[in-house]
């Protein structure tokens, strides 16, 4: 039997079909077209299913489950998706809607958490039980797996630890709090930095490496910039890199899991990234005596990792 994983994001619907081994045998995808009603959403969600069942060249019938990776939080009890602000759904019976649509037992969870839950199982992750995922991208997104299963809390919205205060009173957050470890460690939040350095320093490399247009900034202009020896860029990679640490020092003291991998579009600069964040965590966890550590290394899976991890919900 095939299982089927969803990721539900605020602009594609992205579905893949699931082998026992944890390969993607088949694939759909279709627009989101967010805001608009749960059962339209849910409607297309089925198409993108039907997609994917087409492309693997098998049919409902081979399906054992369907596992969707949604933004927001889901009750566990009841398969309610009770807030999701992408997708401005709130109180919605995602699993009565997509079992009536699959016929098919159905799961949810955050998209984080699935994501986490595929590099667990055929990422990062593989043949360990506990692994906290990260991704810098426009926040930062974490998702905790402990002893083989989504950790979700309380109320199904447990492992925020973007929403992790790192500097008390210090830059205001979309959350609501200040200081928050998104503020500084996010692809978004580099940007700012870099923007703010360039300003600052108007013969640095940082703006021939950005066109000379500051609206063209991304993650890569320090990092491209420092390798020229540019002072300026370096100075703000390093401070970057070590606001990023901070919160993987926080999570290691924590969890202490098995692997703690990282993910987003900045993770392309690989050891450039990797190799200080791993000396500051040796310097400065807790557990700095203990035989056994935390491996922090790369996400492997990309945006394969959610529709995975989606998939083994229910498992």
């Amino acid at each position: 039997m095939y299982r089927i994983g969803v990721d539900l994001g605020g602009t594609n619907i992205s579905v893949g079909v699931v082998d026992s081994k944890f390969n993607i045998v088949g694939k759909g995808s279709v627009k989101t077209n967010a805001p608009r009603p749960a059962e339209e959403i849910f409607d297309d969600i089925k198409k993108a299913i039907d997609l994917a069942l087409i492309d693997a060249g098998i049919s409902m019938e081979d399906i054992s489950v369907v596992g969707v990776g949604t933004p927001g939080s889901v009750d566990d009890e009841t398969g309610n998706i009770d807030f999701s602000n992408n997708l401005k759904f709130h109180k919605v019976p995602a699993k009565k809607l997509l079992e009536e649509r699959t016929g098919k037992p159905c799961f949810f969870a955050n998209d984080a958490s699935c994501a986490a839950l595929g590099e667990l199982y055929a990422g990062a992750g593989e043949g360990h039980k506990n692994l906290v995922a990260v991704t810098l991208g426009t926040g930062v997104g974490s998702g905790i797996v402990i002893d083989g299963k989504v950790f979700r809390g309380a109320n199904s919205a447990g492992g925020e630890i973007g929403h992790t205060v790192i500097f008390v009173n210090g830059e205001p957050c979309n959350c609501g709090r200040n200081g928050c470890w998104e503020r500084y460690a996010s692809a978004t939040a580099l940007i700012a930095q870099t923007k703010e350095a360039m300003l600052k320093n108007p013969d640095s490399k940082m703006w021939s490496c950005a066109g000379n247009d500051i609206e063209r900034v991304n993650g890569r202009t320090a990092f491209d910039a420092m390798r020229m020896g540019d002072e300026d860029a370096k100075a703000v990679v390093d401070k970057y890199i070590y606001y990023v640490a901070v919160g993987v020092i926080n999570i290691v003291n924590v969890f202490q899991p098995d692997v703690l991998c990282i993910g987003g579009g900045i993770c392309n600069e690989g050891e450039t990234l990797l190799a200080p964040i791993r000396k500051y965590c040796e310097q400065e966890r807790y557990s700095k005596y203990a035989k056994k550590q935390t491996e922090i290394c790369r996400a492997k899976l990309g945006n394969d990792a959610g529709i995975i991890g989606a998939a083994m919900l229910g498992e």
